[in-house]
């Protein structure tokens, strides 16, 4: 049986090892983006007459979309507990596109863009830098990541059935890197892979949620939710379908801001819509995990609040789900550690082809001298 696992550990990985690597090694890259997005353009995320008084919701959404294209429209503004912090405001499209506003003097500081770095490496980590194509074709980019990254969990528990010794001690020199050793590629595969394989399990078997319907079905199924379509909104309604027209529809966003500011003291975040509004709150580790709010355009007042405890599970597993693969729902500690298991996950593929090329120059050696 542990000649059959061997087989397959080392036949899945070599055709597959490299793309491996570049998931591994671009998903670390991703960890700290916000961090160091913030880090390297503070122009653009923070203010610096904090204080002064912010210009009313409202206002400030008007002011930004008379600066729009007549086809573009200012779909939500989230105010931020951090005073020196920049308002984000959404657009209606590009998709996600957004505009982070000064709300002391009203400047649109600029519109929020990756990077070139972080834009390769996320198209690295999803699409092996490929790009969606059009109509019904073949997003082969897509298909290859989600299949590496099932060849990957199948790998790491044949990797368990092989290297998994049978004893304590067995296990603690297994665990042991030795740098002045001639088999230090091969501690540093079967170490790196016994430190980092649980987490790397993790991070694939929530990452493929991403890579195939037929599996996002089943592993939502396993926790007992059932995937529906959600039905998109009008920019220019609100979620009783009335329609609105030109500023109106920012009327009261001020009034329901205060309410639920002065509900919220704790929150993570505010963004108010047009007929709707979310707070933000790490909810015991979802940190996409939101308080939903509908209220009425024409006199602000909340007409309907749904808290995070009592949404059902549909409403809670997807942020959870990327909670968990990007290591956020412990905060920095857990971010760290999947930083790490990530870059170990990038070299299993690396080592492993060392010691293969390895075993068959020593083959080759020995058919040669027999």
């Amino acid at each position: 049986m542990k000649r059959l696992f061997r087989k397959l550990h080392l036949w899945l990985s070599v055709p597959f090892g490299i793309v491996i690597t570049l998931i591994c090694f671009s998903g670390a890259m991703l960890v700290f983006e916000p961090e160091l997005m913030q880090l390297t353009q503070p122009a653009l995320f923070r203010v610096d007459n904090t204080g002064g008084k912010a210009i009313p919701l409202d206002t400030l959404a008007a002011r930004v979309q008379a600066s729009l294209p007549h086809d573009v429209a200012v779909t939500t503004i989230t105010v931020y507990p951090d005073p020196a912090k920049a308002y984000r405001v959404a657009l209606s499209k590009p998709h996600k596109a957004a505009l982070y506003v000064d709300q002391y003097t009203g400047e649109i500081k600029g519109q929020y863009k990756r990077t070139p770095f972080f834009s390769a490496m996320f198209r690295l980590h999803r699409w092996l830098l490929g790009s969606r194509p059009d109509g019904d074709g073949i997003f082969w980019g897509k298909i290859i990541v989600g299949t590496s990254t099932l060849i990957f969990v199948i790998v790491l528990i044949t990797g368990i059935v092989i290297w998994w010794p049978r004893t304590v001690k067995g296990l603690k020199n297994s665990l042991k890197i030795r740098v002045r050793n001639r088999r230090l590629w091969h501690g540093l595969h079967v170490a790196g892979g016994m430190y980092a394989i649980v987490l790397l399990l993790v991070m694939a078997l929530t990452g493929l949620t991403w890579s195939f319907n037929w599996y996002r079905t089943g592993f939502y199924a396993l926790f007992g939710v059932e995937t529906s379509q959600g039905g998109s909104k009008n920019g220019n309604g609100n979620r009783h379908g009335e329609t609105i027209s030109g500023n109106d529809k920012f009327r009261n966003w001020q009034t329901v801001y205060e309410e639920l500011a002065a509900a919220n003291p704790h929150n993570e975040g505010i963004s108010i819509g047009n007929g709707e509004a979310a707070v933000a709150g790490n909810h015991y580790g979802n940190t996409r995990g939101s308080d939903k709010y509908l209220y009425d355009v024409a006199t602000g007042s909340v007409t309907s609040r749904t808290l995070y405890d009592d949404m059902p599970a549909s409403g809670k597993i997807r942020g959870w789900i990327y909670s968990v693969h990007t290591g956020t729902f412990g905060g920095t500690a857990t971010r760290i550690l999947w930083f790490l298991a990530s870059l170990l996950g990038a070299t299993l593929p690396v080592t492993g082809y060392y010691l293969w090329i390895k075993r068959l120059r020593a083959k080759r050696r020995k058919c040669i001298s027999a």
